[in-house]
């Protein structure tokens, strides 16, 4: 396990679960959302992004942390791990609400989530909308090494057992 991504709905653990990662493994962990946010809470330029993520993917080893549809399989032909937390629609929402006012490591710029109604639409659709991509995708790229957690007990019990490589 060297080149990592960690995906699941908004509100899922998918950066906590990549820091305890990074911690035991030691390999550097990278969020889209630092690559693709500026402090102003402004969008980099699609191109920036884009050339951000590829200079990441280039590396020997990182963990990259985050959804963003548009770049995922592109990162799954880079990595050779894919953890997906997919976790109820209940889970993720109570996450979103618990890191509601508090610093995020992850995040270059202060957010509210939860009163953004584009964002909350699609943390309630993902199920139906961007699911069933995940899904396919992790069909197609059914070599890699795959690990599913449907609870957070499942993901906390895998990061409990693993040794630390570094």
């Amino acid at each position: 396990m060297r080149k990592v991504i960690v995906i699941g709905c908004p509100g899922s653990g998918k950066s906590t679960f990549s820091r305890r990662l990074a911690e035991i493994t030691g390999l550097p962990l990278f969020h889209l959302d630092m690559l693709h946010w500026n402090a102003d809470g402004t969008n980099v330029p699609r191109p920036v992004f884009l050339e951000r993520l590829r200079d990441v993917l280039q590396k020997d080893e990182w963990i990259i942390d985050g959804n963003y549809g548009s770049t995922m399989e592109l990162r799954m032909g880079f990595c050779d791990t894919v953890f997906f937390l997919d976790y109820p629609l209940e889970i993720c929402v109570a996450g979103i609400k618990s890191r509601k006012g508090k610093p995020r490591p992850d995040m270059p710029c202060a957010t509210l989530e939860d009163d953004d109604a584009d964002f909350m639409r699609a943390v309630t659709d993902y199920e139906s909308q961007s699911r069933p991509a995940v899904m396919a995708l992790l069909q197609k790229h059914s070599a890699k090494k795959i690990v599913i957690f449907k609870t957070r007990n499942q993901a906390d019990n895998f990061l409990a057992q693993m040794p630390a490589s570094r």
